[in-house]
């Protein structure tokens, strides 16, 4: 195989490669591309990870190469998969700079940062979206009933690669409902147990009292 040959490549570039080499790593991530390197399509897991995520991180760069990235958020599951090379989600309005449709107007090259806080899992996705303004049947199939977003266009995200991290580093958050959910159910069972408490102290002090 060539050194342009493998998936990873689109990211370990010959720059990149040489610093592994200088720094020891290269080795590894040699032995990783040889095995198969990265994954190209979605997976079953991948196609789980993401079912489940309200919360995405785009970044584009202009032609120039001046980068930016972008929060993208909704419901769990916004972010649908269309086929195993293709991502979608309907681009909701937001603060009306659009400097990501205007980056992806000239410059396709993007890239997703997807993140679990609770179970510290990240994946990273690399590619090239479109966005599509003309297609008011994509745009509604993309579309998240109830949701109070308003979707002004869509955006289409085409896999070259994508890769997942190790937990290190990431630090565990849970979301704020379930915290609350956690003690609140905490809160009712210590209430329950006062009340057990409670009557077995009458009980016990009934029992004295009678003896």
């Amino acid at each position: 195989m060539s050194e342009t040959a493998f998936s990873s490549d689109i990211a370990f570039t010959p720059a990149v490669k040489t610093i592994q080499s200088r720094k020891g790593s290269r080795g590894g991530y040699h032995k990783m591309e040889e095995r198969g390197g990265w994954q190209t399509t979605v997976t079953p897991d991948l196609a789980a990870f993401i079912a489940v995520r309200d919360s995405v991180f785009m970044a584009t760069a202009s032609a120039d190469g001046q980068p930016y990235i972008q929060h993208r958020g909704g419901p769990p599951g916004f972010l649908r998969v269309l086929d195993e090379h293709t991502l979608g989600f309907a681009d909701f309005r937001g603060n009306r700079q659009y400097v990501t449709l205007g980056n992806l107007s000239e410059n396709p090259k993007a890239y997703l940062f997807l993140i679990d806080h609770a179970r510290r899992q990240r994946i990273k996705i690399w590619g090239t979206a479109r966005v599509v303004e003309d297609d008011p049947a994509l745009v509604e199939k993309l579309r998240i009933p109830g949701y109070s977003g308003v979707p002004e266009q869509a955006i289409l995200f085409d896999i070259a690669a994508w890769d997942a991290n190790c937990p290190q580093h990431i630090p565990q958050l849970l979301p704020a409902e379930k915290v609350a959910a956690a003690l609140d159910e905490r809160d009712q069972r210590i209430e329950a147990l006062e009340v057990e408490i409670a009557r077995l102290r009458a009980g016990s002090l009934q029992a004295m009292q009678n003896s």
